[in-house]
């Protein structure tokens, strides 16, 4: 055992001294211009555009423009000429077929998850309710709502939001579309025959794995033919620098069917053992497969809405291999108190801390970029949901990192604390940044406008309030949860006792949240059946000056 322990030991030094190494290179300048790298995602002259297909009208659009131009971030000789207009349409409907396929069934399971996850929530504080059918009982209703969030709508949310935005950054249509539908398919086969396999108990009992291996057998196939089909296009890319969201996104694929087989491979984990790589695969799942793919989509569409560079190129890069060198081993902190080597945990803890370094360089890129441009969240659906997202980003990794240390995970551990922490995570930050780039995306693949603002804002007032309910509501409620359970001089059942007004609490904002996921996709499917008024060309292609008319270099554009 000690000879692992200084393996690890000497795996993280090593990546310390690479990081390292790895900012001395770009103080150098041997990555190239910083400023050029930054700008790779625009057009010759775009930079001052705004782009916002999700604004609801020509006035919302001239409005975000002109709330760029009086923060100081003019647009006035900004053009995206015809040839590239054309170009960026070809490149968003290269992937219709899949990335429909993939938005289209995300947005179903989002909300069948969320009506599984409302029966499990009111389940806490009413045992009795709906328990005549086996099904319908707590301890296949809970898992069944987790896989329907992790792998129907956040995964195949991310695998549509990388199948659209791959294009775009390679500046090249999809390649093997057929591919990727292909794999689409695949992976909502595997997760419906997984959830039927947990609804009807043939569970693992591992959570975040309860899917049996079988059921793994379509998801790993699928996933494959999508990461190839994203892979055959980045050979053919036709950009000079690769941007960040590249890499991100890259790193994603890479990484997503490592983390599935290893996991799933029948009879390879026992005992301790299988505990260690329960919590290596649950939270890597997040930090490698979840995280890349938003700080991708958080990274392309800010710059593209607000029509600025990021604020700090290289500290982006940062980031992303500071992401890569530290995560894989934070998992381990779950397991404080368990049978589990201490060696283990300290290394867990150790790197959880050193997460500080790729959340800080988002933070700081992400909020120096849009920070003085808040004004334009009152126009931009796509910034509003994004944003938000990301300083969930920034809360949820600083709250991980906290909750890591043995002092303050002695009161969160077995808690309420830790379920409002993980939906921080994969909701507040995930789920939030795939809605804002689904605005953003479907106006371009189905070339058709969004038929309702009202239920755009409808959607983003519902979800915010009832997440602000349900997080703060399990918080408070799993603290003092964990409080009451350290107290030797009180009986178990009052720790138990004294959630149940904040477990109602929690399910009323799931109730919230469940009935925003309600308008989010009825309105998805008004998109696929192509209800409400087909665009008008690309959006704002040119802008002249504040004072004079917009007009637009390409005949019957949209401006």
């Amino acid at each position: 055992m000690s000879m692992w322990a200084g393996l690890l030991a000497v795996t993280f030094l090593v990546s310390c001294a690479a990081l390292f190494v790895f900012i001395w290179s770009m103080s150098q300048g041997l990555f190239g211009p910083e400023d050029r790298a930054s700008r790779v995602i625009f057009g010759r002259r775009e930079v001052g555009l705004i782009e916002e297909p999700a604004a609801a009208s020509v006035q919302q659009q001239d409005e975000l423009q002109d709330t760029m131009t009086r923060t100081g971030h003019t647009g006035e000789f900004a053009v995206l000429s015809p040839e590239e207009a054309d170009e960026r349409a070809t490149q968003d409907e290269s992937g219709r077929w899949p990335v429909l396929l993939c938005i289209g069934f995300a947005a179903l399971w989002l909300v069948v998850a969320s009506v599984f996850g409302l029966v499990a929530s009111i389940k806490l504080h009413f045992p009795d309710w709906l328990v005549r059918e086996a099904w319908l009982t707590f301890g296949r209703i809970r898992p069944a709502h987790l896989n329907a969030v992790a792998y129907g709508w956040c995964s195949l949310a991310a695998f549509g939001v990388a199948l659209w935005l791959m294009p775009r950054l390679l500046r090249t249509p999809l390649a093997g579309g057929r591919t990727a539908a292909l794999g689409a398919t695949l992976w909502g086969l595997g997760v419906t025959a997984g959830l039927v396999a947990v609804l009807t108990g043939h569970s693992t009992g591992l959570e975040w794995l309860e899917f049996p291996w079988f059921c793994d057998v379509p998801l790993v196939i699928g996933g494959t033919l999508m990461g190839v089909a994203l892979l055959r296009t980045l050979r053919r890319r036709t950009v000079d620098h690769l941007y960040v969201s590249v890499w991100y996104i890259a790193a994603g694929l890479v990484w997503l069917p490592i983390l599935i087989t290893v996991a799933n491979w029948p009879g390879l984990h026992h005992g301790v053992q299988q505990a260690a790589m329960n919590w290596w695969y649950g939270h890597n799942v997040l930090g490698l497969w979840f995280t890349p793919i938003g700080l991708a989509a958080i990274y392309y569409f800010i710059p593209k809405v607000l029509g600025k560079p990021i604020h700090s190129y290289n500290l982006s890069l940062i980031g992303f291999w500071s992401l890569a060198f530290f995560y894989s081993q934070v998992g381990g902190h779950h397991l404080i108190g368990g049978p589990v080597p201490g060696w283990v945990i300290s290394l867990s803890i150790v790197q959880s801390m050193m997460m500080v370094i790729p959340v800080l360089a988002v933070a700081i890129n992400q909020h120096r970029t849009s920070w003085t441009h808040l004004g334009a969240l009152r126009y931009s659906p796509t910034l509003r949901f994004i944003v938000v997202g990301g300083m969930m980003y920034t809360l949820a990794s600083m709250q991980g990192s906290i909750e890591s240390l043995r002092t303050v995970n002695t009161i969160t551990h077995f808690t309420h604390y830790t379920v409002a922490h993980a939906h921080l995570g994969l909701y507040g930050f995930f789920s939030m940044v795939m809605f804002g780039a689904i605005y953003f995306i479907l106006p371009r693949v189905l070339d058709w406008e969004w038929p309702s603002s009202t239920l755009i804002r409808t959607h983003f007032w519902l979800v915010i309030v009832g997440f602000a309910i349900y997080f703060v509501g399990l918080s408070i409620g799993g603290w003092l949860q964990g409080l009451a359970m350290l107290d030797g001089s009180k009986p178990f059942m009052d720790s138990v006792n004294i959630t149940k007004p904040y477990l109602l609490v929690r399910s009323i904002g799931g109730a919230l949240m469940t009935l925003g996921h309600l308008v989010f996709a009825v309105h998805v499917g008004l998109m696929l059946l192509r209800r409400g008024e087909a665009r008008r060309g690309p959006t704002l292609l040119r802008r002249q000056s504040m004072n004079t008319p917009v007009s637009s270099p390409v005949q019957g554009a949209r401006t």
